[in-house]
């Protein structure tokens, strides 16, 4: 028996839209009928039908409910139109299942149309590749360590590395953004983005869902799926509501012997309005955000983000571009050795710095040490090299000359960071290295306060000096430095219990402690692991015009759901209201179960435009 109810429901959900029209047609060929050729005959049967044709797929959801001890919308207006058939007013049962079910006709397309994005996403994914010798496979067959080839105007169709060829690689399924981005030898390719012209060989990294793209669309699917806290106070309400109502409509019925009253009091107190309100906004502002490239983890973050009035920022890869160079070098008297030990010890680490002296000195000849040592927040000893900042040159007692001083103040002064070299227990070499900050930072800065960020603090490894210079180009209010990424937590954590809301905006690699305990963590960078797993929202492009877009999109979200909130409750006391007080002559006694009911479907059209709104909306 349960299986050919399954089975009906299935066919009655394929039909749906079908099942829609037919009651319209009829509904539309009862009142030629009656008023069109005076066969009442004609009204009544058209009527009858349309009423059961929609009532049908209503009841089996309202028993469907029932049975796991649910008291759904559907089986207050199950209970209507029974009643209305039961009184003879047909019209008014046809009427209700048909505007009922156009209803859900208009939140099924606008859910998918607010879905949009991750569809759209879904349709990019890459689902063949290319071997290196031509053939093609299925997507589901590439594995780690396979090599393959990606022709001009084709997807790579993995998260790779390029081990021969070049190309322009359009990033856009990845960033949100539309450009071409010169790829080469060495360098990194994501799965779903466009070779636009080329011809490039790549080794699979990541494949499926593993990769880069496959984690966005991991992402942003479950974000869709997360509640608001506006949803949830709406499903505790329902849950107590449509119980009240059905109570409100018996005692309408006991002491007024009114049937048709108590009916139409089960049909206008359905919260259609408010059930679809703020799942459509959240489902619209987070397919917003994905579809610009912005990564929001779901309602709860939108919700928590939009209340957020403190920003805390990493400086090196965040505030700046991280493509460091050497500016100035100060010799001591350093050997051409000593430089080949300091590349051949700088080549070992990753961090920007580092990198910036190895492009510096170029060419060298490697040099093996016996022991290496890093020492967090200081920087590297190889054997008796110290290769650092001025902390590790005085834990470790080297003399610093006035000079030397004079030339490390005028370097941080301007803004640059200072690496120090010391070996045979004096300083030998200092070098200038200067990070660009960020093209429009200041400007998306001045934009986050208008939209009411009230304190903005740099917490960051560098020195004070060079921190404040960059600070003060632009505009932040205080600059805490020479911090540990333990350090950096710690302020997060203190900032929290002082009772501010804090975000936190690092590069997702070394401060994944301060991203995980900021109410919201906001990682830069085009999705890197740790950014992805570690933080609430994800701006691809490491642009601060994405972080605008977020900070002003969260805000328009939440205020949207409490917009459509606002609306269905209004309409609802106004029609109970109306419906209860008719009859007394305080307010005009024009309300009844037709007229109620266009009211209330209306009422859904009308948030639903209200959320859909959010689709096309880009921070100016």
């Amino acid at each position: 028996m349960a299986k050919i109810t399954l089975n009906f429901q299935k066919r009655l959900q394929q039909h749906s839209n079908h099942l829609v029209i037919l009651s319209a047609i009829l509904i539309v060929l009862g009142y030629l009928g009656k008023y069109g050729v005076n066969q009442i005959w004609i009204w009544n049967s058209t009527m009858i039908i349309a009423s059961i044709i929609g009532f049908i797929p209503v009841a089996i959801h309202a028993y469907q409910a029932i049975k796991v001890k649910q008291i759904s919308i559907d089986l207050l207006v199950s209970i209507a139109v029974i009643g209305a058939l039961f009184i003879g007013e047909y019209e008014e049962s046809a009427i209700v299942t048909f505007l009922f079910a156009f209803g859900g006709f208009l939140e099924k397309k606008t859910l998918e149309k607010t879905r949009s994005s991750i569809k759209e996403l879904t349709n990019m994914a890459p689902s063949t590749a290319l071997s290196a010798d031509g053939e093609e496979m299925d997507i589901d067959e590439v594995e780690i360590g396979d090599k393959l080839l990606v022709k001009t105007g084709r997807q790579v169709p993995v998260d790779g590395r390029i081990y021969q060829g070049s190309g322009y690689v359009n990033e856009a399924s990845i960033t949100g953004e539309s450009r071409e981005i010169r790829k080469e030898a060495g360098t990194k390719v994501f799965a779903g983005s466009i070779l636009e012209n080329g011809t490039i060989y790549v080794e699979a990294e990541k494949v499926g869902e593993d990769t880069t793209f496959g984690k966005i669309i991991e992402l942003v699917e479950e974000a869709q799926d997360t509640k608001s806290p506006a949803e949830k106070f709406i499903d505790r309400f329902a849950k107590y509501y449509t119980p009240a109502v059905l109570v409100i409509a018996a005692i309408t019925w006991v002491f007024s012997h009114n049937l048709e009253l108590a009916i139409t009091i089960l049909v206008l107190g359905c919260p259609g309005a408010l059930v679809i309100g703020a799942p459509v906004s959240n489902v619209a502002g987070i397919g917003n955000g994905a579809k610009r490239g912005v990564l929001i983890k779901g309602g709860d973050v939108m919700n928590t983000f939009s209340h957020i009035d403190t920003l805390l920022f990493d400086k090196t890869g965040t505030l700046t571009k991280g493509n460091t160079e050497v500016v100035v070098v100060k010799n001591y008297g350093a050997s051409k050795e000593l430089i080949d030990a300091v590349a051949s010890a700088e080549n070992e680490s990753d961090h920007p710095l580092a990198t910036a002296v190895v492009r510096m000195i170029g060419k060298f000849n490697p040099i093996k040490f016996e022991k290496t040592d890093v020492v967090k927040g200081q920087g590297i000893i190889a054997d008796d090299l110290l290769i650092g900042n001025e902390k590790m040159m005085v834990v470790n007692h080297i003399t610093i000359s006035p000079e030397q001083k004079q030339d490390i103040t005028e370097i941080t002064d301007s803004g640059a960071s200072v690496v120090l070299v010391a070996a045979d227990n004096r300083l030998q070499l200092i070098y200038g290295i200067a990070d660009e900050i960020r093209s429009g930072v200041k400007e998306s800065l001045e934009e986050l306060r208008h939209e009411g960020i009230s304190r903005m603090i740099m917490l960051t490894g560098d020195n004070e000096t060079t921190a404040k210079a960059v600070a003060t180009q632009l505009g932040i209010d205080e600059v805490r430095a020479n911090l540990m990424p333990e350090e950096k937590a710690e302020v997060v954590k203190s900032l929290k219990n002082s009772g501010k809301k804090i975000a936190f905006i690092g590069d997702g690699v070394n401060d994944s402690p301060s991203l995980a305990l900021a109410n919201i963590g906001i990682a830069m960078g085009s999705g890197t692991d740790t950014a992805i797993e570690t933080s609430d929202i994800v701006l691809m492009k490491s642009s601060f015009d994405e972080l605008v877009h977020a900070y002003g999109l969260s805000k328009r979200t939440v205020a949207n759901m409490t917009q459509n909130i606002v609306i269905e409750i209004v309409v609802v006391l106004f029609l109970l209201s109306s419906l209860i007080l008719g009859g007394t002559g305080l307010v005009p006694s024009f309300v009844n179960m037709g007229t109620g009911m266009f009211v209330h479907e209306a009422s859904i059209l009308i948030v639903i435009v209200n959320g859909m709104r959010l689709i096309r909306y880009r921070e100016k």
